[in-house]
Order: C-alpha cells, then structure tokens, then sequence
C-alpha cells in the first residue's frame, strides 16, 4: 500500500511557547476523498478556532476508527522555547518535521512527504515542497490543523501555570498586551528569549 504523508508548522513567530510540526498520513487512495471526509478544511489560517476544533475532532475519530495501517494518523511533534533559542527556529522545526515523519513511517518505501512552503523532511524520503500547500493540498491543511490545534491547547494550558502574560489569549504571539506584561514581568521560561524585543 501506498501512503502520502502531510507536513506543516505552527507558531514559528510567536515570542513564547514552543513551535509545533503537525504530521499527517493517509493511504494515497484516500488522499482524493479528504475534502469530503473533512469538510471546510483549509489551512489552519484561515479557519475558525470552531471549525479548528471540528476538524480536529473529525481527525481524532478517523485516527481511532481505521485500522491500524488502512486509515488516517497523525502526530505533532514540539520544539521548546529554550531548544529555539539554542538552535535556531529552523533547525528546531526540521528537527521535529523529522521526528513525526519518522514517527509514521520508519520505513521510507512507498511514501510520498508533501510539505508546506519551505519545509523539508530527512533526505531519505520521497518529498515535495508545495508553496501555500496548506491551501490547496488537503492534507497539509491537515496537518496544520493538527498543528495549530495542538499548540493553542498548549497554551491555553501554560496560561494556568504563567497567569501575568495571556497566553490562552494571543498563544504567545507579540501583541501590545504581551510586550506591556513583558515589561512589568519580564520573561518567564517559556519565553523565546532570542525573539523579545523591548522597545
């Protein structure tokens, strides 16, 4: 059987919280049919945080429901704040592209590795890189869904742990709000250092 695996990431910009790399494969029969299976899907951009989360939720059920081999699965795979700032925001999301692609598939016969705009997975597999592909191929709009999802319930979660700054409300990202508690707080240890600018 053949299989087609999506990649995309989520929160490369953001000040704090760490990136996330959404890995999706399907057999290559079912590719066609993911626009019915999942309707409204798109990059995670460009949708709804409820139509996110429906999707998503849609994702899960189809995971549990195929047999193991035969349906769609998926991971995300996260880089930490302190691993950008030690790495790099590129190595860090290579780094995880390559542990979800790995994850799905150890073996590299018969995949196909379609990425999101300059994203690249380990050399060894059969790969694309499609420019905007998290709008125009369904299943790297799946795995930006994966992605995104998963890393705005990240937050959300962090929030509770470091009240001051917001995070279940700008995810991390440079608004006015986060830069002020920046300002009053400092930085915790989810923050990007290398990415704070005071000003």
């Amino acid at each position: 059987m053949k299989f087609v695996i999506g990649v995309d990431e989520a929160g490369r910009g953001p000040l704090a919280g760490p990136v996330a790399v959404g890995v999706v494969m399907v057999p290559e029969a079912m590719q066609p049919k993911l626009r019915k299976m999942f309707p409204g899907v798109n990059d995670s951009k460009k949708l709804s945080e409820k139509d996110r989360e429906r999707i998503f939720k849609l994702m899960q059920e189809q995971a549990r429901a195929g047999e193991a081999g035969a349906g769609l699965r998926f991971c995300v795979r996260f880089a930490s704040a302190d691993s950008i700032d030690k790495k790099g925001i590129v190595p860090a999301i290579y780094g995880c592209v390559a542990r979800g692609v790995r994850a799905l598939a150890p073996e590299i016969e018969d995949v196909r590795v379609l990425l999101d705009g300059s994203l690249r997975a380990p050399a060894a597999y059969a790969q694309e890189t499609i420019i905007r592909g998290d709008a125009t191929e369904a299943v790297i709009s799946l795995a930006s869904i994966a992605a995104k999802v998963s890393r705005d319930r990240l937050m959300k979660r962090l929030a509770r742990q470091f009240p001051a700054y917001g995070f279940d409300i700008h995810k991390g990202y440079g608004t006015a709000h986060h830069y002020a508690m920046l300002e009053k707080y400092g930085c915790c240890v989810i923050h990007r250092r290398t990415y704070v600018r005071f000003t």
